[in-house]
């Protein structure tokens, strides 16, 4: 079952606490829960997830904890509504044990981890193509800020997502309203808050040097345009350079 392999046992008990009675009930429900899990919205979903889906066989049912699911909900809620779905009735947090010792608790609280948990996000970021510089150059005209900045991600973290970090080397070609010393911080906070766009962007490597222009919105920024810095991409190396004489159109 893709939702929970290798979660770190290999047998579960049957009906699971959804009421599923076959593997393949529960290998078909449970697998639209996967896109979910793709948007990292809560490091615990997965834990969450399985416990309900394939719980281990021991003599009794182990439950999630309350904290748990309220948790998991509270990151993961925003999400399925971008998308036009609710919590479901039957993951009602109400239905669970308050915390004790023999229900599963938060595993993230317990780690140590600073990350913070990400905010809903109904964008899906992906590079862009750089196909003329003059697109390009408009692109940078109508978004707030835009910078060159290297990015590499960091090892798993222990609650299986990744981090990300930002080199302090950074080039601004654009701040707007933000003080320039307020980029990198502002676009830190980014990387921590929405890794999913992150990954997109990333394609699976563990570092590159993107473009990237965005907008401010209250105490945070959104990333509306990545463009990939490589040897090949002249139309974005020129218009880069282009960039400090260029006059943005009233």
């Amino acid at each position: 079952m893709a939702l929970c392999y290798d979660i770190g046992y290999s047998e579960m008990r049957i009906p699971n606490l959804l009421e599923h009675d076959t593997m393949a009930e529960v290998i078909q429900q449970s697998s639209s829960w996967l896109p979910l899990l793709a948007r990292e919205c809560h490091p615990d979903a997965r834990i969450f997830l399985c416990s309900l889906f394939a719980p281990i066989c021991l003599d009794r049912y182990i439950y999630p904890c309350r904290s748990l699911c309220e948790a998991v909900r509270g990151s993961c809620a925003p999400i399925m509504a971008c998308y036009g779905y609710p919590w479901p009735e039957i993951l009602r947090c109400d239905k669970f044990p308050e915390d004790h010792g023999m229900c599963i608790s938060p595993i993230t609280n317990g780690t140590g981890s600073t990350r913070r948990m990400p905010r809903a996000s109904c964008r899906d970021c992906e590079l862009e193509e750089a196909s003329t510089a003059k697109e390009i150059l408009d692109t940078f005209c109508d978004n707030d800020f835009v910078a060159k900045v290297r990015i590499t991600k960091k090892n798993i973290t222990s609650a299986n997502l990744y981090d990300f970090d930002l080199d302090s080397k950074l080039e601004i070609l654009k701040h707007g309203s933000l003080p320039k010393t307020d980029v990198l911080p502002r676009l830190q906070q980014w990387l921590d808050l929405d890794a999913t766009c992150v990954q997109n962007i990333m394609r699976g490597t563990r570092t590159g040097i993107y473009v990237i222009g965005g907008e401010v919105q209250e105490d945070k920024v959104v990333v509306n345009n990545a463009y990939a810095w490589q040897k090949k991409n002249k139309n974005l190396q020129f218009a880069v350079r282009k960039w400090k004489n260029h006059k943005c159109r009233p």
